[in-house]
């Protein structure tokens, strides 16, 4: 008899974030730009990444929004903020901002 353990590995990649969720000051998930130009909607942030994308989110423009390919409306942001992300490698790839937010 065998036991096959699916192991699921996660590796970080910096992606732009070209938008937000819920309001600016408190965003509940952020929208990045990934290879080849896809766009993907982060989990859900903590508190303190919220607080801490919030402080570090370019301004929108006026009534800029946009919406991921899977049908989520979100605020577009202006350009300058990167996100370190752990990208899952299954084939519903799972994105999750790490701790680690820099403006450019």
């Amino acid at each position: 008899m065998q036991i096959g353990v699916n192991v699921r590995h996660s590796k970080p990649v910096d992606a732009a974030v070209v938008g937000f969720t819920r309001p600016r000051s408190r965003p509940r998930a952020l929208v990045v730009q990934l290879l080849y130009g896809r766009q993907a909607l982060s989990q859900g942030l903590t508190a303190s990444l919220a607080s801490q994308a919030a402080g570090l989110l370019p301004a929108p423009g006026p009534d800029r929004f946009g919406s991921t390919p899977d049908g989520e409306r979100y605020t577009e942001s202006g350009p300058g903020l990167t996100a370190e992300l752990l990208a899952g490698s299954t084939r519903h790839q799972v994105v999750t901002v790490a701790p680690v937010l820099a403006a450019e």
